[in-house]
């Protein structure tokens, strides 16, 4: 196996790399983007590998957002740690502070773009392949309305609460250049909190509903194409609305996207939806890969994750980096383990959330495994 090498962070502070639906590097590979709270508060940092570089990018000191996964943030106050997002090719980032939407880049040059709508809660953003638009989800402020925490997360079902309500998610789509706010799709009885334009086409959004509290194997993924919704995974003999389906990921050049989950009365599983047809192929994992991790896609479409893989050794929690490939038409995946990350996985972000960088030879990932979050980097 590989030897894993520090890309950023030290001893003192936490660093971490962005959320896995963006990547966190230059198109050319030469820059890493990441989030630090080294100057105390989380900001956004580049890190220039040509020169050695490390620019504070961003200018927050009032903490984080409240927003999905950071339930114990301020309302309406700091940078929303979920809502950062790289546009790759141009080097500009995009993300809330507060109650804006901004934009910055590689420079630290910060532009507010817009206003986001009062009375709503945020979660993960994304930019679209072109770098003209940018979609931000929101949810009716009610679904995080809550008087105490319990185990980091509200104390009761938010998906439940927001079908009973009848709270609503929005889809907001905006102009990158003029901050013009171009869409604004209601999607009632939702919780929206993963957006992913198509890499080729910018009308079609992958969205999804979180955590949903009923017909889980059904309700996570979604397609709109701005006039219909299109659920993409559908109870058939083989799959159940009681499974469980997660992170939805467009493959680059958006002929496909994977996801995973599992069975309700069987093993994990990672699936795939054909484009051309919207098929779905799923493949079972062995008994033994238990271990829960997330998978990501590179130009080759290999996928990678940090969990699952079972060496017959190991103890939970799951702690490999491995890379597979996989034979759909044949339903065979060639595991191979690159290395141990050793993460806690004790919040989100200690998740590793591994990506591969551009050229397909490296795999970026986070980990606490020395105390303090640091970005990691192992070779394929």
């Amino acid at each position: 196996m590989g030897t894993p090498i520090i890309m950023a962070g030290d001893d003192n502070y936490n660093s971490q790399l962005l959320y896995f639906t963006s990547t966190s590097l230059s198109f050319d590979d030469n820059k890493l983007f990441y989030i630090s709270d080294k100057n105390g508060n989380p900001n956004i940092y580049c890190k220039n590998f040509i020169t050695g570089e490390d620019t504070l990018l961003t200018d927050n000191s009032e903490g984080y957002l409240k927003s999905y996964v950071y339930f114990d943030g301020t309302d309406y106050k700091g940078i929303g740690k979920a809502s950062i997002c790289l546009d790759p090719y141009r080097e500009i980032l995009y993300y809330i502070q507060g109650d804006e939407l901004r934009k910055v880049d590689s420079s630290g040059n910060i532009t507010t773009l817009a206003l986001l709508p009062k009375g709503q809660v945020t979660a993960f953003t994304h930019v679209s392949g072109d770098g003209k638009k940018l979609c931000v989800p929101t949810t009716d402020a009610r679904a995080l309305e809550y008087d105490y925490l319990k185990d980091g997360r509200p104390p009761y079902d938010i998906d439940q609460r927001v079908v009973e309500e009848n709270l609503n998610s929005y889809l907001n789509v905006y102009d990158t250049q003029t901050g013009k706010q171009l869409i604004c799709e209601k999607v009632n009885k939702a919780w929206i909190t993963h957006v992913q334009f198509h890499p080729m086409d910018s009308s079609i959004i992958l969205y999804n509903h979180e955590w949903p509290y009923v017909d889980r194997g059904i309700r996570r993924m979604w397609l709109f194409d701005g006039k219909t919704h299109t659920r993409l995974r559908n109870p058939a003999p083989d799959r159940g609305r009681d499974d469980w389906a997660v992170h939805e990921m467009w493959s680059e050049k958006g002929d496909s996207i994977i996801y995973h989950g599992s069975y309700i009365d069987g093993p994990a599983y990672v699936g795939r939806v054909d484009m051309i047809d919207l098929s779905l192929t799923e493949i079972a994992l062995p008994d033994t890969f238990k271990e829960y991790g997330h998978f990501t896609i590179n130009n080759n479409n290999d996928l990678v994750s940090d969990g699952y893989f079972h060496d017959g050794v190991r103890k939970s929690p799951a702690e490999f980096i491995s890379v597979q490939k996989i034979d759909w038409a044949n339903k065979n995946i060639e595991w191979t383990p690159l290395c141990k990350h050793q993460s806690s996985w004790c919040s989100q972000d200690a998740h590793p959330h591994p990506i591969f960088n551009h050229k397909g030879d490296r795999i970026y990932y986070t980990s606490d495994c020395d105390g303090k979050l640091k970005v990691y980097s192992v070779e394929v």
